[in-house]
């Protein structure tokens, strides 16, 4: 009983329904070629999952059905079955459906019962769950879903089952789940594969996060291990709007063994086809023997089945051959930042009609990593050209001249594109050091970009004058009372920060001005008009603890590395220096992190000015969003795992209030940090969009939700800490 499956990465875009139908319907061409039988795709893939408040709109619904119907009336569901992404409203309630199609008529439409609502996910704000009740046992009633009259006058149906059920087939059992009901720790697919279920579909929105695939792999592994099965996985792979980066990765599983694997980030296909021969024997065989097994489906709940007259397996069982099995390809972490970040770039670049990207590279890390990344991209786009599909050929080439503005170009390789599309600035003042314009400029130089540089003192100096010069008109303060000559040495701490923030703010003011008048530099010809897209450099951890002026060049238009931590960024720029062929990588990586606004690099220190160290930041972050640990939790797990670690001095508790002991330390570190997060927490609403790669960002959009004017003080949490040390003490 052999059977050949297709499951698929589409590279969807949110509300882009004339490209994402496109990209459906070459998808299942594909499968339809490859002689598959059934075809299953992403998580509303015919609107995108990204389209958030788009959902409430009840045009997006319409045009859903659009869709459905040019699919339907194309002919390609001919011999094939379909299972298709879409919202449906039923009785004026939004739910987010899976419709299973064949030979141009709709069999049924399948509701997701178990919504994502956590982390980056509010798909209740959007959508209902389907209610089954749980006192009774299986998925509840089926019940009857009107189709819109175009769709009736189109298929001759008037009206469809709606509910969970499963495709009866004239050979086997299919049946759906849908993203998150996978990850549940009571799964659908354990009742289907007990009620005689052979091939599950999963069609999912499944975003990348650093070192997250293994689980997903997992669970999909354990769906078929342990209740044997056929298992098909199908995700979105690309940017679709927003802050996130779907990471594809579709699969096909047998039994507790992978048998297909499609990509994760590498390849820019828009449609990528994942097809795997099946032996729907050896699921029988492996079920039949496990007794136990046996025994709960005998007394299990049934599914509600709906019939077809249509067979999935091969009529000739000797024209095919099983797919073997394979290993699963995991990527490092440093491949995941080179790759998923990249790709994102490369999607917002070519959907925003802009010119290019425009970056402040400072030699620094983070900068430098920024920098990288978009050499990386161009390394891909360039590798596309030349080894990727005839179809990802001609649409990555038709991006590329429409970016650049050049209907004949075709770069000659990753520089001479990167030279056409990526301008950077060393904004240099009196206090910027030899050694990082050094390396901003080899950088440069080794990746292709048109780079240059600018001194901000005249800024700086202007706007120290126009203070000088403040009127005051009610009388009330005497200007000779002001302090209108600010000094960096000599002053108050106040003064200090004021001018270190002119010099940031200054270089914001400075990048968009250039990326609206730089396009020219990368081709002499001021008439081809555009403008640059500002890259941001700041990571996840000068995130949480504050340290980066409001509006400062952290404010870009979009940030690739806002996600990451800084020991990950530095290991990446190692990784980069030996895989990708920037040399001057190694230089950066080794370099003291610092802002270089009151001295040089090793004059100024980034770790001395916060506080804390990152390893440190890095650690209590992880405590405050992935563990939920307030800071008595937080000092109760650091205080162990922080035991033999030297520990940064606090820049809040000095001289006779400096703590002594071990615990004391770690304890005022924590307070440090709760203390900071809150008082700068204001910052998170004004942070630029960042790629999502670390479950502990700080980001205030939807994925960290917080006051962001806070009692900072937390009187009795740090309260319970102090008590927590002197109790330690006493044993």
């Amino acid at each position: 009983a052999l059977v050949k499956l297709a499951t698929c990465n589409l590279n969807q875009w949110a509300m882009d329904f004339q490209g994402n139908l496109a990209r459906i319907k070459e998808s299942i061409k594909e499968a339809k070629s490859q002689g598959c039988t059934f075809r299953t795709g992403p998580e509303l893939e015919i609107t995108g999952y990204g389209c958030e408040d788009y959902f409430l709109e009840t045009d997006t619904f319409l045009h859903s059905w659009d869709s459905l119907a040019d699919i339907l009336k194309s002919g390609l569901t001919e011999g094939i079955l379909c299972d298709i992404g879409m919202p449906v409203m039923h009785r004026n309630v939004p739910y987010n459906c899976r419709v299973i199609c064949l030979n141009g008529k709709i069999i049924g439409i399948r509701p997701k019962f178990y919504l994502a609502n956590d982390g980056n996910y509010r798909e209740m704000r959007y959508f209902t769950p389907w209610f089954i009740d749980p006192a009774k046992p299986g998925f509840g009633e089926i019940e009857q879903y009107y189709l819109p009259v175009r769709i009736q006058e189109l298929t001759g149906q008037t009206r469809v089952p709606l509910g969970i059920f499963a495709v009866s087939a004239l050979d086997t059992v299919v049946s759906f789940e849908t993203c998150e009901e996978l990850f549940t720790p009571n799964a659908p697919h354990i009742q289907l594969s007990l009620d005689g279920v052979e091939i599950i579909a999963n069609g999912s929105g499944s975003h990348h996060q650093l070192r997250k695939l293994d689980k997903r792999i997992e669970l999909v592994k354990g769906a078929t291990k342990k209740a044997a099965g056929v298992y098909l996985y199908a995700n979105m792979k690309g940017h679709d709007g927003g802050r996130l980066y779907f990471d594809g990765c579709a699969m096909i599983w047998v039994n507790g063994n992978l048998v297909a694997q499609g990509s994760q980030f590498l390849g820019l296909d828009e449609v990528e086809v994942i097809v795997a021969t099946v032996n729907l024997s050896d699921v029988r065989a492996e079920r039949a023997s496990f007794i136990a097994r046996s025994f709960q489906a005998s007394s299990a709940p049934t599914v509600h089945r709906e019939e077809i007259s249509f067979r999935l397996c091969a009529p000739n069982p000797l024209a095919l051959a099983p797919s073997p099995y394979i290993e699963p390809r995991i990527h490092s972490p440093m491949e995941e930042i080179a790759y998923g970040p990249s790709a994102w770039l490369w999607d917002y670049l070519r959907r925003s009609a802009m010119r290019g990207f425009f970056l402040p590279l400072s030699g620094g890390a983070d900068s430098s990593s920024t920098a990288t990344l978009v050499a990386i991209m161009c390394q891909r786009v360039v590798e596309e050209l030349q080894s990727g599909t005839e179809r990802s050929k001609t649409q990555t080439l038709s991006d590329i001249r429409k970016i650049t503005r050049r209907p004949d170009y075709t770069p000659k390789d990753a520089k001479d594109l990167c030279s056409k599309l990526f301008v950077t600035c060393y904004m240099a003042s009196q206090y910027s050091g030899q050694e990082t314009r050094s390396r901003a400029h080899q950088l440069a130089d080794e990746i292709g970009a048109v780079h240059t540089s600018i001194l901000i003192d005249d800024i700086c100096s202007s706007l120290k004058d126009t203070f000088s010069k403040i009127e005051f008109h009610t009388g009330s303060v005497p200007k000779e009372q002001l302090k209108t000559d600010p000094r960096m040495q000599g002053g108050t701490w106040m003064e200090n920060i004021a001018l270190q923030n002119i010099q940031a703010r200054s270089r914001m003011v400075m990048s968009f001005f250039l990326a609206q008048l730089m396009p020219w530099a990368t081709d002499g010809d001021t008439s081809r008009g555009g403008m640059l897209l500002v890259l941001g450099s700041a990571n996840v951890d000068e995130a949480l603890r504050g340290y980066y002026t409001k509006y400062d060049c952290s404010a870009a238009d979009i940030n690739p590395i806002g996600g990451i931590n800084k020991r990950d960024l530095k290991a990446f720029l190692e990784w980069a220096g030996k895989h990708k062929g920037i040399r001057v990588l190694q230089r950066v990586a080794d370099a003291k992190p610092s802002a270089e606004l009151t001295g040089a690099e090793g004059e100024q220190s980034d770790e001395v000015d916060m506080g804390m160290s990152y390893d440190e930041l890095g650690d209590l972050g992880f405590c405050r969003k992935v563990e939920k640990c307030g800071p008595l939790s937080s000092f109760l797990k650091l205080r162990a795992r922080w035991a033999e670690r030297d520990i940064t001095p606090s820049i809040r508790a000095r001289g006779d209030q400096a703590p002594r002991t071990q615990d004391e330390k770690v304890a005022q570190k924590v307070k440090d940090f709760f203390w900071y997060n809150a008082v700068t927490r204001h910052k998170m609403t004004t942070l630029t969009p960042s790629y999502h790669a670390e479950n502990y960002s700080p980001d205030d959009n939807r994925f960290d939700l917080r006051p962001f004017n806070g009692c900072p003080t937390f009187d009795a949490q740090f309260a319970a800490v102090d008590q927590a040390v002197k109790a330690a003490a006493a044993l």
